[in-house]
């Protein structure tokens, strides 16, 4: 059974994929931070909002598929 709490985080977090693989990442952002504050410790969110910064500062190459390479461990 989802909580309710869970069923909210699920909507925002999967309305902001759909953002983020669409190089969306302003509003992607936005929605990841909706679901961080539904669940503050939401590691998924967290870690896509991280990213999202990252490519608002070096926007990825237009031919990007919306996969994330680290480049540093």
């Amino acid at each position: 059974m989802i909580t309710a709490e869970m069923e909210k985080v699920l909507k925002f977090y999967n309305e902001a994929l759909i953002q983020y693989k669409n190089r969306q990442f302003e509003a992607a952002l936005k929605l990841f931070k909706q679901a961080l504050e539904a669940k503050p410790n939401d590691g998924p969110s967290k870690l896509y909002i991280e990213r999202c910064q990252h490519f608002m500062e070096s926007p990825p190459p237009e031919d990007w598929d919306g996969v994330f390479t680290m480049t540093t461990k």
